[in-house]
């Protein structure tokens, strides 16, 4: 595969090379993304506009765009400067008057003459009861009638671009548009009565109606696909490189896994053992790991990565366990220095405070094998770090290591194992797109032990009863946390919100009941605070979102979230999560500001019926969108210009196991549909996976 196919050079060209356009034109559509005659191909018309020919305007309720054909009547210039110019016309039924502003009366007798006919289409509506349309989209000659569509699309614009100018370019590029041979799996593309490639931009550019601008139309269906399957046969070719690669086979003998497991009070739960056994699969096999766990809050994660850095040290090897923050790089390392103990393998902690001579220890007993598993921060990506035999990297990763850093890590050991553990549960259709490099693993079930949190909603007007309640439970030895909101984006103001709520819950429940954690304390100081609620010294925690992910605080039971509809759904269900990991009955009390908006109802009633993740996730995405829940910047998903992931998942998911079967029966992409694929990946500038073909 040497290079684009001759077939898509034209599609590829200058933008100037099209009729029409010249240099200035063509920088100003850099403005709506559109650098190439193949950008205009996908540059969908977001609305449509009805211009069928009416008899008269009599047939149409003001205001509103109509298309009639006119008599042209008198002109009538205007009699100062600065008012309009407007010309007298009659169509089948009634005389109206076409009104224009700063223009020159040469130029409307020469597209107006008196006493002649034309087709005049645009807004028409009453001032002061005068029907009037001004500056008309279109004035033509009737022998001009049937260059205006019956419904004319409406592109999204940017600076220095009309509508006219970008229709002109589209028009010009789908004169360029070759026809390719079919990619799409044939019986799926009769099943869904989809269009050839071709066929189907000709008819994105020439909607019929409203329905045809729907995500649902099938030719949206069709050309939306197209991005998706080649976005999935990228991630499904970089897979199956790395599956090529060779890796290092990690075989446990079961002796420490045992050990840990043996040590629990409680026997794991059905999709722990299935999870722990797909790891181990992996592990053993030649190919590299590259797998992601998912789990909701307190599925029992930390169990499935201890068993997996076990394995590793059974074999001889080491395991690193990298969290994004100290704080849960710390909380790691308290929840798994105690299953080491009861394997009998030695842990550490590297994070960046580590200085001096501790630090060099601690190096020099990594380096000599001494360490069996390292817990860090992005510390460990240092150059100085180095391994005496890494097996396995679990990435903690809360959406903050993106995919470069998982490469970095990567080279840490030319072969090493990856799993990356994520505490969000992300609907299918996202993890596919974000993920579909990597097989998945799924813990949906909570372990024995773990109570359900009872969530109710209460109004902030009630805030006085909170706290009465608050006090009373503290009296009873309960501990809680209040999680105030981030007010705005200043952190002065949500500062001063989580200050004043502290001084008033310690004015209410007394001094040294009550402690207050926040983004702006010094890392030694947060730790401090954290270290005596989790003591049980403090009895209430005030904070803003710094605790949001994998605090543990099993006597904590209480969870208090003031202006809960500032929050989205993923955040809200995190810090739900803090609560509910003892033996106590644990409630949650969102507090809100009335009125609620809709979509705020919605989501905090949901928070209130379901304790279910993966639910919640789904809804999340429906109400917020892809690039929201993730943080579109560093989400890695991919931008489409057609496809909609949040809408299209279904679409999504036929792509990726599409792709796959593709790739599974012809590796090589040689076969015809396997060369029709390349001309995809080609023509979606998917040249990452062109490199990875070349290297197969």
């Amino acid at each position: 595969m040497s290079g684009r196919p001759e077939i898509l050079f034209a599609l590829f060209g200058a933008l100037e090379g099209l009729p029409g356009l010249g240099p200035k034109s063509a920088k100003n559509f850099a403005g709506l993304g559109v650098l190439l005659p193949r950008d205009l191909l996908f540059l969908m018309p977001h609305s449509g506009i009805d211009r069928r020919l009416r008899t008269s305007i009599c047939d149409v309720a003001p205001p509103a765009v109509a298309t009639v054909e006119v008599v042209v009547g008198l002109h009538q210039p205007p009699r100062q400067k600065g008012r309009p110019y407007r010309v007298l016309v009659r169509d089948a039924a009634m005389e109206f008057q076409l009104v224009f502003f700063h223009a020159r009366p040469d130029y409307l007798h020469q597209l107006l003459p008196t006493g002649q006919r034309r087709i005049v289409s645009g807004r028409f509506e009453l001032f002061d009861s005068v029907a009037q349309m001004v500056h008309p989209d279109h004035v033509l000659r009737p022998d001009e009638a049937e260059t205006l569509p019956d419904f004319e699309p409406v592109y999204p614009l940017t600076a220095g671009v009309t509508q006219r100018l970008v229709q002109r370019a589209v028009a010009a590029a789908l004169e360029r548009a070759p026809d390719l041979e079919e990619w799409i799996d044939p019986a799926l593309k009769r099943q869904k009565a989809w269009p050839d490639w071709r066929e189907a931009l000709h008819q994105l550019h020439a909607p019929q109606s409203d329905a045809d601008l729907a995500v649902s139309a099938p030719v949206r269906q069709r050309l939306a696909y197209d991005e998706l399957f080649a976005h999935q046969l990228t991630l499904a070719l970089a897979r199956a490189a790395r599956r090529r690669a060779r890796g290092v086979q990690s075989r446990g003998d079961g002796r420490l896994v045992g050990r840990v497991l043996g040590a629990l009070p409680y026997a794991p739960t059905e999709a722990q053992t299935r999870t722990i056994a797909e790891i181990t699969a992996d592990m053993e096999a030649p190919q590299r790991m590259n797998r992601l766990l998912q789990g909701d809050v307190g599925a029992g994660k930390t169990l499935v990565a201890m068993a997996a850095l076990l394995t590793a040290v059974e074999a001889g090897g080491q395991g690193v366990l990298m969290a994004p923050t100290e704080i849960l790089a710390r909380q790691h390392f308290d929840g798994l220095a105690p299953m080491a103990a009861s394997a009998g393998v030695r842990i550490e902690l590297l994070t960046g405070r580590d200085k001096g001579r501790e630090r060099a220890r601690k190096l020099a007993d990594l380096a000599g094998g001494l360490i069996d598993i390292l817990i860090g921060t992005h510390a460990v990506f240092q150059r100085d770090v180095t391994f005496a035999d890494l097996r396995l990297a679990v990435i903690d990763e809360q959406h903050r290591f993106g995919v470069a850093q998982r490469m970095a890590l990567g080279e840490k050991g030319a072969q090493v194992d990856v799993l990356v553990m994520t505490a969000t549960p992300i609907p299918r259709s996202l993890a596919l797109a974000q993920y579909g490099d990597m097989d998945l693993s799924l813990l949906d079930e909570k372990p024995p032990g773990r109570q359900p949190v009872v969530t109710s909603l209460a109004s902030t007007e009630r805030i006085d009863e909170v706290v009465a309640h608050l006090a009373r439970a503290v009296a009873d030895g309960q501990q809680a946390y209040w999680v105030c909101p981030l007010v705005e984006e200043s952190e002065t103001v949500n500062l001063t919100a989580a200050q004043s709520r502290f001084e008033a819950l310690r004015a209410a429940l007394g001094e040294g009941v009550v402690g207050l954690v926040h983004g702006q304390l010094p890392p030694q100081e947060k730790d401090a605070a954290m270290a005596r609620f989790n003591a049980g010294d403090t009895r209430v925690l005030v904070a803003t979102t710094v605790i949001e992910v994998g605090v543990n605080v099993p006597d904590a039971t209480i969870m208090v979230i003031e202006r809960a509809e500032s929050f989205g759904l993923a955040q809200l269900h995190q810090l739900r999560g803090r609560v509910g990991r003892g033996a106590g009955a644990s409630t949650c009390l969102l507090l809100y500001d009335p009125p609620l908006g809709e979509t705020a109802a919605r989501r905090l009633k949901l928070m209130r019926d379901t304790e279910d993740g993966f639910r919640i996730a789904e809804e999340d995405l429906a109400i917020r969108g892809a690039g929201d829940m993730i943080g579109t910047a560093q989400s890695g998903l991919p931008r489409f210009r057609i496809a909609d992931p949040e809408r299209q998942a279904g679409l999504m998911e036929t792509a990726h196991d599409d792709a796959r079967k593709l790739l599974n029966d012809d590796p090589a992409l040689t076969g015809a549909r396997g060369q029709a694929a390349r001309t995809l990946l080609w023509l979606m500038e998917q040249d990452k996976a062109i490199r990875l073909l070349r290297v197969g």
